[in-house]
C-alpha cells in the first residue's frame, strides 16, 4: 500500500526508532522526503518545470499564513476547515504533506484516530511505520493507553488494525501483566476471527518471558486441528519468545517441550513443522527426552524439511554415540538427499573426526557424497577440527540446493 505522496523535509534521515519527538520528526519525514525524490525520478526529474515545482511545494510557507489554520486535523486549514468541511490531507505526486510537523508535535491518543484516518487512507507503508512508532511513543508504559488501542484494533478496518496492534507490540506497557494477559484471552477467542487472532497472539511475540500458564495455553491451541493461522502465530510466538528468554539467560526447556509437542501432535503440517523448526534460533542444547522426541521425527515425520531439522537439533544432543547411530541407520532408508545431506554434514557436527568412517559408509551408499567427503577428509586432514571452521571452510555448503528451507 503507498502514498500517493509523503511528508517531506530537509532533516537527515536516521533509521533508529524514535524515542522523543523531536527523533520522531526527523525518522517520519527522512524517510518520507525520500519517497519525494522516487517521485521525481519517476516523472522524469531532469524536466525543468517539475522541479520548480518540487522547489516551490518545499518551499518554507509565508509565517502569515500560520494564524489561520485551527485546531482540527492536520489537512483541515483555512476557509474549507473555517466551514466545518471535514477534509483529509492531501497528496499529489510531488507535493509534500504541509502538516507533519504539526501532526507529530499536537497528536495525542485522544485525536490519533482522526488525525491519522487520512493518512492510513494514503496507503503508503512509509506513512504506517510512521504512524505506527508515534503511537507507539504516545501508548508508552502505560497499560490503560495500551488497553485503549487494542480495543480500537478490534473494531478497526484495513490496515488501521495492524498499525494499532504493531504499535502495542513494539509498547514498554506489552509487557505489563494486564496487557499481555488481555491479549492472551483475545488470541483465544472463537467469537474473533481467525486472522485476527493470529495478529493478536503476534502481537505477543516480543515478551520478554511467558509464564508457565500462558505457554501451556498457547501450546494447547496451537495443537488443536482447527486452531488454523491462530494457532500457527501460536507456535511461532513460543518460538521467538524463547529466542528472547533465552539471551537474557532463561531456560528453553519449557519452551522447547512445548514447540516439540506441537512438533509432534499437531494435525497441521505447517504449524507442526513450526513447532520442530523454532528451537533452531535458541539452538538448545538437547536433554535425554528432547533427544528422543526428535529422534521420532527424524524416522517418522512425513515433512523432509521436519526430518532435516531434526537431524540439525539432535547434532546439538550430549547423547553422541546414540546420535551418530540413528544418523548412519537413518541415511540407509531416508529417501531424501536433502536429509541425507543433513545426516552427512551434521554427523561430523556430532562427532568430529570420528565421524570420518560413518561418513565414508555413506559415501559408499549413496555415490553423490564421494567429493563431498573427500572434502570433510582433506580439511580434518589439515588440521581444521572446529566445526564452524569446517563447515565455513568447504567449497561447496548447499550442493543439493537444499538450505533455504528454513528462511
Amino acid at each position: 500500500m503507498t502514498p500517493d505522496a509523503p511528508p517531506c523535509s530537509t532533516s537527515p534521515r536516521t533509521d533508529a526508532p524514535p524515542r522523543r519527538r523531536g527523533p520522531m520528526l526527523v525518522a517520519g519525514v527522512g524517510l518520507m522526503a525520500l519517497l519525494v525524490g522516487v517521485a521525481l525520478l519517476r516523472r522524469g526529474g531532469g524536466d525543468e518545470t517539475d522541479t520548480a515545482e518540487a522547489r516551490r511545494a518545499a518551499a518554507p510557507k509565508d509565517p502569515k499564513q500560520d494564524t489561520s489554520r485551527l485546531k482540527g486535523p492536520p489537512g483541515q486549514t483555512g476557509p474549507e476547515a473555517a466551514g466545518g468541511e471535514a477534509r483529509g490531507a492531501r497528496f499529489d505526486a510531488t507535493t509534500c504533506w504541509r502538516d507533519l510537523e504539526r501532526f507529530n508535535e499536537e497528536v495525542t491518543l485522544d485525536n490519533f484516530r482522526e488525525w491519522a484516518a487520512p493518512l492510513l487512507s494514503a496507503r503508503d507503508p512509509l506513512v504506517r511505520n510512521y504512524l505506527k512508532e508515534r503511537l507507539t511513543e504516545l501508548i508508552g508504559n502505560d497499560a490503560g493507553r495500551a488497553l485503549q488501542v487494542v480495543d480500537w484494533a478490534l473494531g478497526a478496518e484495513g490496515k488501521s488494525f495492524g498499525v494499532f496492534l504493531t504499535a502495542v507490540r513494539d509498547s514498554e506497557a506489552v509487557h505489563l501483566p494486564q496487557v499481555s494477559a488481555k491479549l492472551l484471552d483475545m488470541g483465544m477467542d472463537a467469537r474473533i476471527a481467525p486472522e485476527r487472532r493470529a495478529g493478536i497472539l503476534s502481537a505477543l511475540d516480543t515478551q520478554k518471558k511467558l509464564a508457565p500458564a500462558a505457554l501451556d495455553r498457547l501450546a494447547t491451541f496451537a495443537s488443536e486441528p482447527a486452531s488454523g493461522e491462530a494457532g500457527w502465530a501460536a507456535a511461532r510466538t513460543i518460538g521467538r519468545v524463547m529466542k528472547h528468554d533465552a539471551r537474557r539467560n532463561g531456560d528453553p526447556a519449557p519452551y522447547l517441550d512445548k514447540l516439540l509437542t506441537i512438533g509432534v501432535e499437531s494435525p497441521d503440517e505447517q504449524i507442526r513443522y513450526l513447532g520442530q523448526m523454532m528451537p533452531m534460533h535458541a539452538a538448545p542444547i538437547l536433554d535425554a527426552q528432547s533427544t528422543e522426541r526428535y529422534a521420532r521425527i527424524l524416522t517418522s515425520e512425513g515433512n523432509e524439511a521436519g526430518r532435516d531439522v531434526a537431524a540439525h537439533l539432535l547434532s546439538l544432543s550430549p547423547e553422541k554415540e546414540k546420535v551418530l547411530a540413528l544418523f548412519a541407520k537413518t541415511f540407509e532408508t531416508d529417501p531424501s538427499v536433502c536429509v541425507r545431506w543433513a545426516l552427512f554434514r551434521f554427523s561430523a557436527r556430532v562427532a568430529g573426526r570420528d565421524a570420518l568412517p560413518i561418513m565414508a559408509n555413506m559415501a559408499l551408499a549413496d555415490p553423490r557424497f564421494q567429493p563431498l567427503y573427500q572434502a570433510f577428509e582433506q580439511l580434518y586432514a589439515s588440521g581444521t577440527q572446529d566445526w564452524v571452521r569446517l563447515w565455513n571452510s568447504l567449497p561447496e555448503q548447499d550442493p543439493f540446493h537444499c538450505l533455504d528451507r528454513h528462511d
